[in-house]
């Protein structure tokens, strides 16, 4: 079983700690340990290999972070723009069937959920796994714990004989079992059922009467089924997508480890999420319920409801100082915050930007992430921290005329040959070794040693040694954006 972690998204509603190019479920919040990570930990022992799809900008932090976790059986599919769920599964179904392993299971993830039941989610796997082989195609349903109205919702079909066992409040175990003190019947009678209907975000009057019916499951976005099976249906249901997809694969470019989609090829896939598209017109779709303690983190909302509370019913992360504060979350990047007399407030610090809410509001965090878009801000983008792939950048201090950057190398690692028209360039070693190339000449740099880089030189930065190197860079000029630059030599193909 392939494991494919779907792993693009831009996580708007957990702005500020979620951006653009460092989305939330690369932000370790637990344990010192990323959603992503967690994903991949979580269903390794259950599957030989995984298919990572995510962006070009985020390719570089995943590596990373499964190199963290020790984590080397995988491959990427690399999608130039995002068309959503629809087009993600499909390009991973054909990369299944040109890799020989048409008859094997995909297990379809997003990166950012939490798992806490983890001998009940092994169970539901399983048979979701011999009901997949048997040619479903099986959606994970979440057991609602309230009327939420931000998830979509799937009804599980009953016969007579299970309506029965719910009318009457019965269990009944067979051979399934799956936390028999929390789960109804429908739960324990088959484990895989047909569906009737699906409902996008229901308002709050249809939700209750979901939750009070019993055969009402969220839809936690996980899906199993052999790629060839999902081929089929969606030649059949969606051949515009079906054709689109097979091209843009054909076509893609493929080294080693990584699929690379052309952009035009990738824009030319209708954008549909998977749902929509195919799992909503299919008789071979089925449910599996599954009470396994989910949480999707889409919101602060959410996050707030994992945590652990002080004796105030606070969720702090790191520090914070509270004198009669009740019942917020407080999420610090180190700095510390200190609530008097609030209550039910969410409170997120980071280095660049706060976020101040109402619990229970924390949905319209999006609206946020709208108007800096409006307002050409790069506080939706992107972190006073960015991630290269040859390392970081911090933003130290920053005017209309300099920008200071501490730079972090990664060993063996170098930028691109490169030339900026509207600035010039300090460098000053303070770690490590560094090669520095300024036009038709290179020298070694050590620590407390520098160099300058005149307007429209081209220039290369380089880390030869087997620890990192730091350096502070001193940028002058009247346009300092990152777009002012000129690649003529990329390691990692950004020309």
């Amino acid at each position: 079983m392939t494991n494919v972690i779907l792993c693009g998204g831009s996580g708007t509603r957990l702005w500020p700690i979620s951006r653009k190019f460092f989305p939330k479920q690369f932000y370790k919040l637990i344990d010192d340990m990323s959603l992503f990570q967690m994903t991949v930990l979580r269903n390794k022992d259950f599957c030989g290999d995984f298919l990572i799809v995510t962006n070009k900008d985020q390719y570089f932090i995943a590596l990373d972070q499964l190199e963290e976790i020790g984590v080397k059986n995988y491959r990427f599919l690399l999608e130039p723009v995002s068309r959503n769920t629809a087009a993600a599964v499909a390009l991973s179904c054909f990369d299944a069937v040109t890799n020989q392993n048409k008859n094997g299971v995909l297990f379809v993830t997003p990166s950012d959920h939490v798992i806490k039941n983890q001998n009940t989610y092994k169970r539901v796997i399983e048979i979701a796994r011999k009901s997949a082989k048997g040619g479903s195609m099986v959606m994970f349903g979440i057991k609602p714990s309230s009327p939420e109205t931000g998830y979509g919702y799937v009804e599980v079909v009953l016969n007579s004989c299970e309506s029965n066992l719910i009318n009457n409040n019965l269990t009944l175990d067979k051979n399934f079992p799956l936390n028999s003190n929390t789960l109804n019947a429908v739960d324990l009678y088959e484990g895989v059922f047909s569906v009737g209907s699906f409902t996008e975000k229901p308002d709050r009057e249809t939700a209750c009467r979901y939750l009070s019916r019993g055969n009402f499951y969220w839809n936690s976005g996980m899906f199993m089924f052999k790629p060839e099976v999902l081929l089929k249906e969606l030649e059949i249901i969606c051949p515009g997508i079906y054709k689109s997809s097979n091209i843009a694969y054909e076509n893609a470019k493929k080294e080693g480890s990584i699929v690379r989609i052309s952009e035009r090829d990738m824009s030319n896939i209708e954008d549909n999420s998977l749902d929509f598209a195919l799992l909503e017109k299919t008789s071979k779709v089925k449910v599996i319920p599954a009470d396994i303690e989910w949480s999707d983190m889409g919101s602060f909302d959410s996050i707030y409801n994992e945590f652990k509370k002080d004796e105030n019913n606070n969720a702090i992360l790191k520090d914070a100082l509270n004198i009669n504060a009740k019942n917020n979350l407080i999420i610090s990047s180190g700095r510390m915050v200190a609530a008097i007399d609030i209550e039910d407030l969410i409170i997120v610090d980071t280095d660049d930007a706060i976020l101040i809410a109402k619990r229970g509001s924390s949905q319209n965090v999006k609206w946020v992430v709208d108007e800096l878009r409006k307002r050409n801000s790069e506080l939706h983008a992107q972190h006073l921290t960015v991630h290269r792939p040859w390392g970081s950048y911090t933003v130290l201090l920053e005017s209309n005329l300099y920008k200071i950057k501490k730079i972090i190398v990664k060993s063996k690692a170098k930028l691109s040959l490169q030339k900026h028209f509207h600035r010039s360039e300090h460098w000053i070693v303070t770690s490590g070794t560094a090669v520095v190339t300024v036009d038709d000449k290179t020298v070694l740099l050590k620590a407390n040693e520098s160099t300058y880089i005149p307007i429209g030189s081209v220039h290369r930065l380089e880390n030869p040694g087997l620890i990192p190197l730091v350096i502070i860079e001193a940028q002058v000029g009247e346009y300092l954006k990152e777009d002012d630059i000129v690649r003529f030599e990329d390691d990692y193909d950004r020309l």
